[in-house]
């Protein structure tokens, strides 16, 4: 791929067209390195590094190729203010792997709506972290591919199954139990939560459609709290909710 393609990638239009995305950093190079050698589909790798990160790379144990760019170029590539000299470029997943493996794991996650990268990027740690969990991401959804997302997950977007553009109304067909967060709710920490098989979140200010709600039947749960404030973000909840799913 030519340098001025790899650029256009923090864009998402063009990430869709050119079916890359990237991915910026030690930390999450390493992450990526352990996703490649336990997925055997993940290849076409190119790892771009300046001249400093040259034997760095040279000593990572997964299939890519590797280019060579000045430090102008990496700033170029680079989505940070000071890049640290090393970018992949990695293949979107595509839609037959996703719900392949999607259909792996136990329990889904349904955002709809989720407009916040660091929310996203937080909720795919703790997906990852607690493991057993597929994410299902509702059409006009930030999208999991962007920089400031793939940041945010600390590299926890390579190890957990994600579906994108997942309508609500699909939903009903490929589940049979429904669980959403409202103060009315009964606690989480009763034996009845973890007896769902879809739980759904919604929009940081809008939540969950209500007619939704009832179209999927779903049960209202709410996570006790003793403070003033009527509301928690949105990842601090479903992260609360993931780790009681897997007590």
């Amino acid at each position: 791929m030519k340098l001025d393609d790899v650029k256009k990638l923090h864009q998402k239009k063009y990430r869709s067209q050119l079916g890359y995305y990237l991915v910026e950093g030690e930390h999450l190079i390493l992450e990526l390195q352990k996703a490649a050698l336990s997925q055997k589909d993940l290849n076409n790798i190119t790892l771009y590094v300046t001249e400093d990160y040259q034997d760095w790379a040279a000593a990572l144990q997964f299939d890519f190729t590797l280019v060579v760019v000045t430090t102008k170029q990496m700033a170029q590539l680079s989505n940070t203010k000071s890049p640290q000299g090393i970018i992949a470029c990695v293949p979107l997943p595509n839609a037959a792997e996703c719900e392949q493996s999607t259909s792996k794991a136990k329990l889904c996650i349904y955002l709809h709506e989720v407009q916040d990268p660091g929310n996203l990027g937080t909720i795919l740690r703790s997906l990852a972290w607690f493991g057993n969990f597929k994410l299902l991401l509702s059409a006009n959804s930030v999208d999991p591919y962007n920089p400031k997302v793939v940041r945010a997950s600390m590299g926890a977007i390579f190890h957990v199954p994600i579906e994108l553009d997942v309508e609500l109304d699909a939903l009903q067909k490929r589940f049979t139990k429904f669980a959403y967060l409202d103060m009315q709710g009964k606690p989480i920490n009763t034996a009845e939560f973890s007896q769902y098989d879809c739980y759904l979140f919604g929009n940081e200010a809008r939540g969950v459609p209500r007619e939704a709600l009832t179209q999927c039947d779903a049960d209202a749960f709410t996570i006790p709290g003793n403070g003033t404030i009527d509301s928690l973000n949105l990842a601090s909840a479903v992260n609360m909710c993931v780790y009681q799913l897997s007590v």
